[in-house]
């Protein structure tokens, strides 16, 4: 999610097309981009209503990387500036020192192309973005960072099945994850019908998938659950009237609806979720889409925490591993944004 460049009154005003990432370096293991995988070097940058960032929430959590990457959380109500740390005494994020993000974009690199995005990976010691490559960066995690891993985290991306999961993945990205976006920026008609036609047309198809299966590859949580989830736990609170997407409600489907809640109680996904936050970015950012920037009270969050029984299906959402402990102080989600 960006911001800056043409400022957020553009969104729904010209044709939409998500940007490439421009910084694409990767933190390895053996470092060979020239950021090796150490602790307590780099810092995650996100916003809680971002969904790319999002999928970085749930790795961290799920991987136990909590004490290894420290976390920076953006204000959700970005200006045409840049994300902002006005959540942070003085404004200031407490590691960096930085009012703005784009600061240390312009650590790493004056005049880049595109807006400042998140999720973004900082290096501490120069205060240079390392990485904004939000397709790869949690592929890194489940990877690259294994050294530091919590006893007991699950294998995200199994060797074994990386061909599927990356078709899945591939399915969901171009159809849901940015097909709600592509339907909620559209600026002709016949654009927004082509979009929100494909996104309930692979929500449909994904429906069929799991109603079988408590899990969309092998019977274990992987990057593609995480990739799936992010947008599902937006879909009625913004993306089914904020964007338009309103064939149907995720409450609606009971296959989708029971496996999003399911995920969203288990340790790792729903305890990085904040309905505020998410709110509030949506419809008091875009105001392209939204001029008057009124937020809406619903929907009622309170179903999120009723049984699921997907349970029923067997797998292990795990596998051989143990649940992500206590979410760590200070990264707690404000009751104002829990159901």
């Amino acid at each position: 999610m960006s911001a800056g460049g043409e400022g957020n009154a553009a969104y729904g005003r010209k044709p939409f097309k998500r940007s490439r990432s421009h910084f694409t370096d990767r933190i390895t293991a053996d470092g060979r981009d020239g950021w090796p995988v150490e602790p307590g070097r780099y810092r995650l940058v996100v916003s809680r209503a971002c969904p790319w960032a999002s999928r970085a929430l749930v790795s961290r959590r799920l991987l136990g990387l909590e004490n290894a990457l420290s976390l920076a959380v953006v204000d959700p109500i970005q200006d045409d500036r840049s994300w902002r740390f006005t959540l942070d005494p003085d404004g200031r994020d407490p590691v960096l020192g930085i009012r703005f993000l784009s600061e240390a974009y312009d650590r790493r690199e004056t005049g880049y192309p595109g807006g400042v995005s998140v999720p973004a990976i900082v290096d501490v010691p120069s205060g240079a973005l390392v990485t904004n490559d939000f397709q790869q960066i949690t592929l890194d995690f489940a990877t690259e960072w294994t050294a530091l891993h919590r006893p007991g985290a699950p294998d995200l991306y199994p060797q074994a099945l990386r061909d599927e999961i990356d078709t899945v993945m591939e399915e969901v990205y171009e159809d849901v994850n940015n097909g709600v976006y592509r339907a909620g920026f559209a600026t002709t008609q016949e654009e927004y019908e082509a979009a929100c036609a494909g996104v309930f047309r692979r929500l449909e198809l994904l429906a069929d998938r799991l109603a079988g299966q408590r899990y969309l590859v092998g019977d274990t949580i992987t990057e593609a659950d995480i990739r799936l989830f992010t947008t599902l736990v937006r879909f009625d609170a913004v993306y089914h009237g904020h964007f338009k997407c309103n064939r149907w409600k995720l409450t609606e489907n009971p296959v989708l609806w029971a496996y999003a809640r399911d995920l969203y109680q288990t340790p790792g996904f729903g305890d990085t979720v904040d309905f505020d936050h998410i709110k509030r970015h949506y419809y008091q950012v875009h105001t392209g889409i939204n001029p008057t920037g009124i937020v809406p009270l619903g929907p009622d969050l309170s179903g999120w925490l009723t049984p699921h029984h997907r349970e029923e299906l067997g797998g292990r959402p795990f596998g051989d591993g143990t649940p992500p402990g206590p979410v760590p102080p200070g990264e707690e989600i404000p009751a104002r944004g829990r159901p």
